[in-house]
């Protein structure tokens, strides 16, 4: 399980990488060259996008990369990670698999134990 939740991590955190570099990327544009009326138009929590496309990615990386050796931490980690994906991009089309595969390593990195230890965590 341990395994399982380092690969859907990373593998999270890369794609959650594309979707943060795409919203930062357009509140900056938006920024920059002003708004389309119908088109294109500033989101209204600019900062709070901004952050998180940021954070998200660095915490499910991070959790993925420590799944192995403390899966606690690690999960705990890409469970924040995955939580702050949903609130800031809400559940979507292209935030679907990221926010799938960053909550269900984070589940499966809380609920791993080592076999050869008699307590999982604690």
């Amino acid at each position: 399980m341990r395994n399982a939740a380092l690969t859907l991590g990373i593998i999270g955190g890369i794609m959650a990488i594309v979707i943060g570099f795409f919203s930062y990327g357009y509140t900056e544009v938006i920024d920059t060259y002003g708004e389309i009326e119908g088109l294109a138009e500033q989101v209204e929590r600019r900062e709070l996008i901004r952050f998180v496309s940021f954070m998200a990615p660095i915490l499910a990386i991070a959790g993925g990369s420590m799944a192995r050796a403390r899966a606690l931490w690690g999960g705990i980690l890409m469970l924040l990670s995955a939580g702050m994906m949903l609130y800031a991009y809400d559940f979507g089309v292209f935030t679907m698999f990221p926010i799938g595969f960053v909550a269900l390593g984070g589940v499966l990195a809380v609920a791993a134990g080592k076999p050869d230890e008699e307590k999982a965590h604690f």
